[in-house]
């Protein structure tokens, strides 16, 4: 296979429209514009949600809610998952990145244990906030429960 060889896939590419080049085309004279108005002049149209001068939706609804900045995000891991581990290992938030347990790390993010599943082995948890139910199950196998 060489360079002049590629192609686009078949259908993934479609030719232009020759507008106003005769009635024949289908898209001659007015060149699918419709007869005059703001649409058919060159440079014409309107921003989106314009509504002609009325009162445009997006205003006439009222602000609802925001974003709160000082919001702390949690990346969230039940007691279950943690069983691929062996004993006595510390397990932290870059630890679970590794091994793929866990996903869509944002920057501060604090890791939150949950208590879903069950636990057989001793481990070290270092993570932001537990639940009651993952500390008591993680306290009941000799576990260890580290804020952070």
């Amino acid at each position: 296979m060489r360079l002049h060889d590629l192609s686009p896939a078949v259908g993934s590419t479609t030719g232009i429209k020759r507008l106003g080049r005769g009635i024949g085309s289908g898209k001659g004279k007015t060149s699918g514009k419709g007869h005059k108005g703001q649409n058919a002049r060159a440079g014409g149209g309107v921003r989106p949600g314009f509504e002609g001068g009325q009162m445009p939706l997006y205003r006439r609804l009222p602000k609802r809610g925001f974003n709160n900045i000082f919001r702390k995000e949690y990346v969230i891991v039940n007691v279950s998952a943690l069983e691929v581990f062996e004993a006595n290992t510390v397990i932290t938030l870059e630890l679970l990145l590794l091994n793929g347990l866990v996903k869509d790390v944002k920057e501060n993010s604090g890791l939150k244990v949950l208590g879903e599943g069950q636990l057989t082995k001793a481990l070290t948890i270092k993570a932001a906030k537990f639940t009651g139910s993952a500390k008591e199950k993680i306290e009941a196998v000799s576990g260890t429960c580290e804020s952070i």
